[in-house]
């Protein structure tokens, strides 16, 4: 067990409140626990409920530095954990051909000069040479970072093995260089907006948070705070408006991020609280889909009432 970087529950959730991010309990006590025990921590929910966010908001609290990978269909290994820079090594060895050429000076033949050049094979796979991708760069930094794992549910199954083989014992196996190993163990944040399932052996060594979008009274919060701009009655319409859109069929549910858009939006327009109108002609800022737009705006009326 890791020495937790904060001594409580609570010295963790004034950290996160201190750095912006508005969690509720049982966010608190899972991400405490993940830094305490030295675990990843798993978080799953649709897209924009604050699940990349709370990994920054992390990195904020701790002062330290995020290092983000951002997972996709194909990543392999040269973007996640290291790729050798082929190019600096040619460099240097057209820099030291003259000391090549007294190497294999006297070589009986071929083989014997390619078996004298192996010889020194270390001096060209050096750590001078390699080039740290996020995993890697992770584990080796001096001091702890937070390491992001964005939508892994987005990588293939082979990425879920790469991370297992990492988040295990925190090492790299570099077949030039042999295993590396952590100088600093990171906190790690794994995202997945659940697009497929996850392996049982990834699950096995996270712990595990769900999140979802807010309820009325912690969004109108998030909004008091990152738009305090907007007035008391336009930030309570609004999220009652957002709040009721969401639980129809929509192709995207508005984020929280779109909430926050909207509001800044109604801001600049000098809105004061909510008028069907108005919100016919910002609706784009909220709804990124015209089928959306076209569901939703006949009921704008309804919609607004419910703030009413």
């Amino acid at each position: 067990m890791t020495e937790p970087p904060f001594p409580t529950v609570e010295a963790f959730a004034t950290a996160l409140d201190d750095a912006g991010y508005l969690a509720d309990r049982d966010t608190v006590v899972v991400g405490w626990l993940a830094g305490a025990l030295g675990r990843p921590l798993l978080i799953e929910g649709p897209p924009g409920v604050g699940k990349t966010e709370l990994a920054k908001a992390v990195a904020r609290a701790r002062g330290c530095a995020l290092l983000r990978l951002q997972c996709y269909e194909g990543l392999d290994e040269s973007k996640a954990l290291y790729e050798w820079e082929y190019g600096k090594q040619l460099l240097y060895t057209q820099l030291v051909r003259d000391a090549l050429a007294d190497t294999v000076a006297g070589a009986a033949d071929l083989s014997e000069a390619v078996d004298r050049v192996a010889a020194h094979d270390a001096a060209f796979f050096h750590e001078r040479f390699l080039v740290e991708r996020p995993l890697l760069a992770a584990l080796r930094s001096e001091t702890p970072v937070v390491l992001l794992v964005d939508e892994v549910d987005r990588g293939d199954p082979e990425l879920e093995a790469m991370l297992l083989e990492v988040l295990s014992d925190y090492t790299v196996s570099v077949p030039e260089l042999g295993t590396l190993e952590a100088r600093s163990r990171p906190y790690v944040v794994l995202t997945s907006n659940a697009t497929r399932e996850l392996t049982e052996a990834l699950r096995r060594r996270c712990l595990h948070l769900v999140l979802d979008f807010p309820d009325a009274a912690r969004e109108l919060k998030i909004v008091r705070r990152q738009v305090p701009e907007a007035s008391e009655a336009l930030a309570k319409h609004l999220v009652a408006f957002v709040q009721s859109v969401r639980g129809g069929e929509l192709r995207k549910t508005p984020s929280v991020a779109e909430t926050l858009d909207w509001a800044r939006a109604l801001v600049l327009l000098g809105a004061r609280t909510l008028d069907p109108e108005l919100v016919r002609q910002t609706l784009g800022v909220l709804l990124k889909h015209a089928d959306d737009a076209k569901r939703v705006s006949p009921e704008i009326s309804r919609h607004l009432a419910t703030g009413r």
